[in-house]
């Protein structure tokens, strides 16, 4: 029998179209760039940096204003740098040569966001939309290690590599394979464990979680009005001098606020760990200054900045990050599930939920944040997708799709 930590690659040749192809090797031209441009940065002449955390604090947004590749393609390549990097550092402590390392074969790292393996074909994420590869497949395959890893339901894909043959002119597809792990506590054998922190995202609260938590916005919005006041009077003296001063307060509120969101980040992976949640949901960014009429552009670049913050973070915990249409999050009642544009009164200002049918009472972005995580768990069971769902971790308890609740600790 395999062992849980066991990982299996299995190659396999791909077969597409010219432009599907043409697609791959731009995507490939820049994932090999932003790589080694991680590793310039890396590879500072008195220390190496290994860490992903800052590495990506200090490359990630110059790759994405740089590359028109995604934003998990970019974390890929800075992943695959810092590997390198950390690489050449242990070869050094073993008393061994290492030098700088610089990519050069033609390979892309997929995550399993970012590659779909299906049973004759695979979806792989590119610089211009995802393109379909064909698998060329044996004619027998039942004694190949297809069949025994990649086609068998007792392992699942965690990622891929693409690689380019230069001598056989084609792609292979380097699938990572693992064991299924079943978990005890399901009740169906064959399911998986899913446990939500639903987040919702605003302006006077800037995140709330499922569980209860709060963290204010009114930091952000104090320094943003400072600098807009400060800015304005910069501009109209029109000096070389004011210009220049505008763009270092510029400077240094962004490195002010990107502190403040690695702060919430942290806290909100910590609130996922500490309450055993398995997936971290927030609402899709997409469309979010229309459904905030009083968000500025700030406050859409702080939303960005958090959940790429919690993603990464996120990552390496083992914890899987996901966005939710919010359509209707924050009219329904998270209690009876009844939906109506006035259980927000307006006249009582924006904090407040009131159901109109049941008279549940609550802060209105704690009961968005219970809805946001209830309708991932819906959406996935109307799909037929990711095993089967548990429930939405609460303040004092947890509540499943059905809206029935749970508690694990007595109410306050």
């Amino acid at each position: 029998m395999v062992g849980e930590s066991s990982t299996r690659t299995v190659p396999v040749k791909l077969e597409m179209g010219e432009s599907a192809a043409d697609r791959l090797h731009q995507t490939i031209d820049h994932f090999l760039d932003a790589a080694n441009h991680v590793v310039d940065v890396a590879w500072d002449p008195d220390w190496k940096i290994t860490s992903k955390q800052k590495l990506h604090d200090q490359t990630y947004y110059d790759v994405r204003d740089d590359s028109p590749l995604p934003a998990n393609l970019v974390q890929s390549a800075r992943n695959r740098a810092a590997e390198a990097v950390k690489g050449c550092v242990e070869r050094w402590r073993g008393g061994k040569k290492a030098s700088k390392p610089h990519f050069t074969s033609r390979f892309v790292s997929y995550d399993a966001r970012t590659v779909t393996v299906n049973d004759d074909h695979a979806t792989l994420a590119t610089i211009d939309g995802r393109v379909i590869a064909e698998f060329v497949l044996p004619d027998e395959s039942r004694d190949t290690p297809h069949a025994a890893y990649l086609f068998n339901d007792d392992y699942e894909v965690k990622g891929a590599t693409l690689h380019y043959d230069e001598v056989e002119v084609c792609f292979y597809l380097h699938v990572r394979t693992k064991p299924a792990v079943e978990n005890d506590d399901t009740e169906e054998g064959d399911a998986k464990y899913v446990s939500v922190l639903g987040v919702d995202l605003g302006i006077t609260n800037i995140a709330t979680t499922s569980t209860g938590r709060f963290w204010s916005g009114g930091e952000l919005n104090h320094w943003h009005r400072e600098y807009e006041d400060r800015r304005g009077s910069l501009q109209q003296t029109g000096t070389r001098w004011a210009h220049v001063n505008v763009q270092r307060v510029g400077r240094k509120q962004t490195g002010r606020f990107e502190q403040m969101l690695h702060t919430i980040s942290n806290e909100l992976v910590e609130e996922a760990l500490e309450n055993e949640c398995t997936h971290i949901v927030f609402e899709q960014l997409t469309g979010i200054r229309d459904r905030l009429p009083h968000a500025k552009a700030v406050h859409k670049w702080a939303f960005d900045r958090l959940v790429e913050y919690v993603t990464y973070k996120a990552e390496s915990e083992g914890l899987v990050v996901k966005q939710i249409n919010p359509a209707y999050t924050s009219q329904r009642c998270s209690k009876c599930g009844f939906t109506h544009e006035n259980n927000r009164p307006h006249n009582n200002g924006q904090d407040e939920f009131e159901c109109l049918k049941c008279g549940y009472d609550v802060h209105a972005d704690y009961n968005a944040a219970k809805n946001i995580g209830l309708k991932y768990l819906r959406d996935q069971q109307k799909s037929g997708r990711g095993g089967a769902p548990v429930g939405v971790r609460l303040n004092s308890g947890m509540m499943n799709v059905n809206g029935e609740y749970s508690p694990t600790a007595l109410s306050g």
